[in-house]
């Protein structure tokens, strides 16, 4: 299928925009509604825009009637807290599908590497219309936690970290990376992630904001990189394991649930 898709990911499938200053905003995330919604790892979300503007974060393809991850709702008894994320969310003038805040608890990196996964949120996308994409707006301080991405999820040489200070901007294509976030904590991390249909007016924001496809990644000991990965490999074929002791197949885990 074809799809309209930005050169800013053509080369990378990312951008880092320039950072934003956060700490000249109020913390509006703490006053929001929260549901228990599983993605990967321990959290939460805060919907601000959703399939009928529900305090929910389904997919708009489980919905009735199903579609693509686009033309959200807002969700009024949390944007009413929150009208600066709900802004940032709208300055780039592109076509919003879900949006929300999300709370993820401390973890490790192994854990991290375990939760990585591909998003599904082009499924039902139209052929001819904007691919969607993913920005993740960090809100909390986490200068020494990661964002991971992997063209590979097997591959640490594929591997991107890229650190969540307060204010840090990324845009993903998380259709193409597996992707997590090592939280380091102690506390748990706060970010607002928006689904933005691709085109000229995000094409736009994304220049305006000086997008880099080049970030320089956080490195770490090639040792500690080898023993996370093998964690994650004992720990997927257990967990094949006991899927197989089911009549399954599958290490399970490659599609985010709430994606």
């Amino acid at each position: 299928m074809s799809y309209i898709r930005s050169k800013a990911f053509d080369e990378t499938g990312y951008v880092v925009l320039d950072s934003y200053d956060q700490a000249a905003d109020p913390a509006e995330w703490r006053d929001l509604e929260y549901v228990d919604w599983k993605s990967s790892g321990d959290t939460r979300f805060a919907p601000l825009a959703s399939a009928f503007g529900e305090m929910e974060c389904n997919g708009f393809w489980n919905h009735t009637p199903p579609r693509t991850d686009k033309d959200g709702v807002w969700v009024q008894a949390n944007v009413e807290k929150a009208p600066i994320l709900k802004a940032r969310a709208e300055e780039p003038g592109a076509n919003i599908g879900r949006c929300r805040v999300i709370e993820l608890q401390p973890n490790t990196y192994s854990e991290a590497l375990y939760n990585l996964h591909q998003d599904d949120n082009n499924r039902l996308n139209p052929d001819g219309t904007g691919w969607i994409v993913r920005g993740f707006f960090n809100l909390s301080d986490d200068p020494e936690s990661f964002l991971i991405l992997r063209e590979d999820r097997f591959d640490p040489d594929t591997e991107v970290r890229i650190a969540l200070a307060a204010g840090t901007q990324v845009i993903v294509d998380t259709q193409r990376f597996w992707h997590a976030v090592w939280q380091k904590g102690p506390e748990p991390r706060y970010c607002l992630i928006t689904s933005w249909e691709s085109g000229p007016e995000l094409d736009a924001y994304i220049d305006a904001k000086h997008g880099d496809p080049h970030y320089a990644t956080v490195p770490l000991d090639p040792g500690f990189v080898d023993h996370a990965q093998a964690e994650v490999r004992r720990r997927l074929a257990e967990r094949a394991a006991i899927l197989a002791a089911k009549g399954k197949a599958g290490f399970g885990g490659s599609r985010d649930p709430e994606a």
